[in-house]
């Protein structure tokens, strides 16, 4: 099987997000018909790496951030074919080096994945809040 290959800042078409999201498990709760939308997810992410393999996306971690205090780590998606093989830890891994040394890395899990970033060392929060778009 070919390597990974990781990089910082490439910029992606909104085509090959969908279908990565499509892959993975993140399509469900991510609005993949409004290409506007994921437009703008793209362009205004303060932080990418993502995972090819062969060329293909397979792999992508796109965070918000001020690089120094806190970091969202907004969409961490690996393709279903490709999990299992340490591609989420290397994105999160490539993600926080490039963040100072005391900013906090924040996420809110996909539901299938709710026990896998313990085995990362992330710690629950009770206290997350989240308020939805006005419909």
């Amino acid at each position: 099987m070919a390597e990974v290959h990781y990089a910082v800042g490439e910029t992606l078409r909104v085509d090959e997000f969908i279908d990565l999201l499509q892959r993975s498990t993140l399509a469900a709760r991510r609005p993949v018909d409004d290409h506007a939308c994921l437009q703008g997810m793209l362009d205004h992410a303060d932080l990418m790496v993502t995972a090819r393999r062969d060329g293909e996306l397979v792999g992508i971690a796109r965070s918000v951030t001020d690089f120094h205090y806190c970091c969202y780590l907004s969409d961490i998606a690996v393709d279903r074919a490709q999990q299992n093989r340490g591609i989420g830890r290397r994105l999160i891994h490539e993600t926080r080096e490039r963040l100072g040394p005391r900013c906090k890395l924040i996420l809110l899990s996909a539901p299938e994945a709710a026990g896998y970033y313990p085995k990362l060392g992330f710690s629950h929060h009770p206290r997350a809040w989240l308020l939805d778009a006005p419909t």
